[in-house]
């Protein structure tokens, strides 16, 4: 397997060269094989994940277990874009625009956007057929997925340009990608809002405190909000030392630490957000979000919590996302100046 802002399935030939098998599939996961034909997990554009059956040596690739896609023509086009930031330096992102077969947006409008942003952070999201993102875009709210730095898939250049800048480049990527879509005429400038969950929690947050002219409305999900509280409270022992790489080693980059803490930066947060917390969450424990919702108390910021009983670092219960995403658009129509149809409607 092998890409770039992708895994494709390729068969390594003799003369060294590299022959893809996999379209129109773009994401390959979890291969196995009995020595001639490969089993994987595939998906791609418009394409859910499936379980299909490949022979390198003969045509197309079997599904073996066909994944079931409701309302497969409200699903937005997405694509691949490269943005430019102000350094020079490409932003990579995934672009869905609004789609929905049933309506069609008035000409002389721009739409809203939504800047989203993947957890990790040293991971990347996939341009996959996405229901949560579809959710947005069948009601008329296009999103933009940024890779920012430090996401894989890029090249070790692109990957390394977080560290010990966490909270400075994936916020500065975030906002090149909604400023740019806004030049472009793709977006509206004026009604930009950003979502994200875990370490895209923590960039919503910190993207509300370092831009508070460009974002109108944000989405945040069981965030990190204190990295100083999180480096004394310990987590699992596969990141007990992520922060030294993504922020600085401790003590020594003290202040780094304070320059990019949302909570210490909460002052600065004028628009209206959600923050949507686990009560069982063990990795982002429910008292960084309650500890801003202090912070903000006596702010003139409209601000909502929604904390679920039950629920860790990950939500799963489909009443629990539903609700989230209800509270979300309803934020959004708030904030962008339209009227929110509720699901079943």
């Amino acid at each position: 397997m092998h890409g770039t802002s992708g895994r494709q399935l390729a068969v390594l030939e003799a003369d060294g060269a590299l022959r893809d098998i996999g379209e129109p599939y773009t994401e390959w996961s979890q291969p196995a094989t009995d020595g001639s034909r490969v089993a994987a997990v595939a998906a791609g554009p418009g394409l859910p994940r499936t379980v299909v059956l490949v022979d390198p040596r003969g045509p197309g690739i079997e599904q073996l277990r066909p994944a079931a896609l409701r309302h497969p023509d409200h699903l937005p086009q997405g694509h691949h874009s490269i943005l430019r930031g102000e350094n020079g330096e490409d932003v990579h992102a995934y672009v869905y625009p609004p789609r929905n077969p049933d309506f069609t947006a008035p000409a002389d409008e721009l739409p809203p956007y939504l800047v989203q942003v993947h957890g990790g952070p040293t991971t990347r999201s996939q341009l996959i057929a996405n229901q949560e993102i579809a959710f947005f875009t069948s009601r008329g709210i296009g999103v933009v997925d940024v890779q920012y730095g430090g996401s894989t898939g890029f090249g070790r250049r692109y990957r390394e340009r977080l560290r010990e800048n966490w909270g400075v480049v994936d916020v500065r990527d975030c906002a090149t990608a909604a400023r740019e879509l806004g030049e472009r005429k793709v977006a509206d400038p004026d009604r930009i809002g950003i979502r994200g969950g875990s370490a895209g929690g923590w960039t919503a947050a910190a993207s509300l405190a370092a831009e508070p002219d460009l974002y109108r409305a944000a989405g945040i999900y069981y965030p990190l909000l204190d990295p100083e509280e999180w480096r004394e409270r310990g987590t699992h022992d596969f990141e007990c030392r992520y922060l030294d790489s993504l922020i600085g080693p401790w003590p020594q980059a003290r202040q780094r630490y304070e320059q990019v803490s949302p909570i210490r930066r909460a002052h600065r947060i004028r628009a209206p957000f959600v923050i949507m917390q686990g009560l069982d969450d063990a990795i982002c424990p429910p008292v960084q979000a309650e500890r801003m919702l202090a912070l903000m108390r006596d702010s003139q910021v409209p601000h909502s919590y929604l904390a679920f009983e039950g629920e860790q670092h990950g939500f799963r219960r489909a009443d629990t996302i539903a609700a989230c995403l209800e509270a979300e658009l309803a934020l959004y129509a708030r904030a962008f100046g339209f009227e929110a149809v509720p699901a079943g409607d």
